[in-house]
């Protein structure tokens, strides 16, 4: 793979070896212990952006504790990463990983500054569907949303998420449970996926 923008080696081609997908301007990768310093200071950096919709780690230690839940069965950290330079845009988490007949996680994401705005977010989060739905083998992932938080809902409605439900005092966000719509996509959905009526591959097509 070849890294543009990138000349020798260091923690940018580091990066780029651990790409999990790529699209135009970003990639994705997992989250890892030596992310550290960078994630924490683009959370604090960031923390009017969030505020009150989400809230991450701002310290080292914060950030141990948080990395060391992500043990790649029940919860998956991704960071978005913009491909010229390798840089954090935002991150996604798929939560509460259920497999067997389930086969279903739970999305949590944020942006971070100065990527926020420009799109990255919503290229990032269609690569983390095809990876989910690909190589981690789930067949649904739901996103539960305040209804005031505008910018993640645009964000799931630009991704193909229906709209599924109201969950009052959901989740306890900012000193109280807060109301959260529950949007969900499921493999079919993805307009490239075989399981999708119409595809060339879908099992039930006739020609």
């Amino acid at each position: 793979m070849t890294a543009r923008g990138a000349t020798g080696a260091g923690p940018y081609d580091e990066a780029v070896s651990e790409w999990l997908a790529e699209g135009p301007r970003v990639a994705i990768r997992p989250v890892s212990p030596g992310d550290g310093p960078e994630f924490t200071r683009l959370v604090r950096a960031s923390a009017d952006l969030h505020h009150p919709w989400l809230s991450m780690p701002a310290t080292e230690e914060d950030f141990a504790a948080y990395a060391a839940t992500l043990d790649g069965e029940q919860r998956v950290g991704l960071l978005v990463c913009v491909r010229d330079t390798g840089r954090a845009a935002g991150f996604v988490n798929i939560n509460n990983i259920v497999r067997g007949r389930f086969q279903c996680g739970a999305l949590g994401y944020g942006a971070f500054v100065p990527a926020a705005g420009r799109g990255l977010m919503s290229e990032g989060l269609g690569l983390v569907l095809r990876h989910a739905f690909g190589p981690l083998g789930l067949h649904r992932l739901e996103a539960n949303i305040q209804p005031g938080n505008a910018g993640s809902l645009a964000l799931v409605k630009r991704n193909g998420f229906r709209l599924e439900g109201f969950s009052p005092a959901f989740l306890f966000i900012d000193g109280a449970w807060r109301d959260h719509e529950r949007w969900a996509i499921t493999a079919d959905m993805l307009p490239d996926h075989p399981d999708r009526p119409g595809h060339p591959n879908h099992p039930g097509r006739r020609d």
